[in-house]
């Protein structure tokens, strides 16, 4: 018996559009697992078929792309994305219509942005609130992650009903922004427990922040106070100790742990050494395109700018090496 996909039925032509059917041939198809040569064909959205042109009836008024010679790759999700943010004083300057537009005209077909309650705010709340300023505005699919930006008994109980009732499972929280976002130890144990519990993921930013703020105090002391100050305040090495620190933790509550933005190479070996001691349980990681496309001596004596346009948490890393070393980790 034929394994073959059937041939896609004909249709009358006045059923048929080229908008709402498209052939994609000749294409080098590329999966997470492999890359083979394949025609696609796409109706109302949805992908119909793939395979050799010798094992499809293509119907007529059919937009033909000739993709010889490309690649053929997934939409792409972006799994970090701060839209319309408030922080600081200020809000991002893409809400979720231009910063989606801008996602799909890259070929990013998905975002997950972040709902960041601020101290005491009910997270259900802060999570309406989210949705209010997403819903009307998206050109793309969205899903949300949701800030631990305090902890309490009513925090633990809104996890649940985020979990259980609105479909939200990843959770992130934050060792740095001392007094805003920064959760000690104790309550990040509890914050993991709690999640394990539902099954979800922790995701965390990780950056000692009991250090970042005393070298802050130190720096402005010494009238260091422009965007050079930024990384000085936390090098790669506040940021490493956070990344062990946090797998550890994660590890003590069995649960699964997201580390967001890996940014320097002494991180990435902190996380690398913990997946390996760990054997690829619960530790996964992140890092940025702006971490793989430069470093911090590229944006420096360009004036104020350019370089307060490059300040970024964890810092882009004054070795030039960084941006290789972490995509040979990415590799990996």
């Amino acid at each position: 018996m034929s394994t073959s996909p059937k041939p896609v039925k004909k249709v009358p032509i006045h059923l048929q559009s080229a908008q709402n059917r498209v052939y994609i041939k000749n294409g080098e198809i590329v999966n997470h697992d492999k890359s083979f040569k394949a025609d696609v064909y796409i109706e109302d959205g949805i992908i119909k078929f793939v395979g050799p042109s010798s094992e499809i009836t293509i119907p007529g008024g059919v937009r033909t792309i000739d993709a010889s010679g490309l690649m053929i790759i997934p939409g792409g999700i972006d799994p970090h994305t701060h839209l319309q943010l408030p922080f600081g004083g200020a809000v991002a300057v893409d809400d979720f219509y231009h910063g989606t537009r801008a996602a799909v005209a890259g070929g990013t077909t998905m975002i997950i942005d972040f709902v960041l309650p601020n101290k005491h705010e009910s997270m259900i709340e802060a999570y309406d609130k989210w949705r209010s300023w997403a819903d009307p505005k998206v050109c793309c699919d969205y899903a949300l992650h949701v800030g631990i930006t305090w902890w309490s008994k009513s925090v633990s109980e809104e996890i649940g009903i985020l979990c259980k009732e609105l479909g939200v499972n990843s959770f992130k929280t934050f060792m740095a922004y001392k007094g805003l976002y920064q959760l000690n130890d104790s309550d990040l144990l509890d914050v993991f427990e709690r999640i394990r519990h539902l099954n979800g993921v922790a995701m965390v930013h990780a950056e000692n922040g009991d250090i970042i703020a005393k070298n802050t105090q130190r720096l402005l002391a010494e009238g260091i106070n422009g965007p050079e100050g930024h990384e000085l305040s936390r090098p790669e090495e506040v940021e490493a100790e956070a990344v062990h620190r946090a797998c550890v933790l994660a590890h003590q509550a069995a649960c699964p742990l997201y580390v967001v933005h890996v940014m320097s190479k002494s991180a990435g070996i902190e996380l690398a050494r913990a997946r390996h001691r760990y054997r690829g349980r619960y530790i996964m990681g992140e890092t940025l395109a702006a971490a793989l496309g430069t470093w911090q001596p590229c944006c420096q004596h360009l004036g104020f700018d350019h370089e307060a346009a490059h300040v970024l948490s964890p810092p882009l890393r004054p070795d030039k090496t960084t941006p290789e070393f972490l995509m040979k980790l990415l590799a990996k």
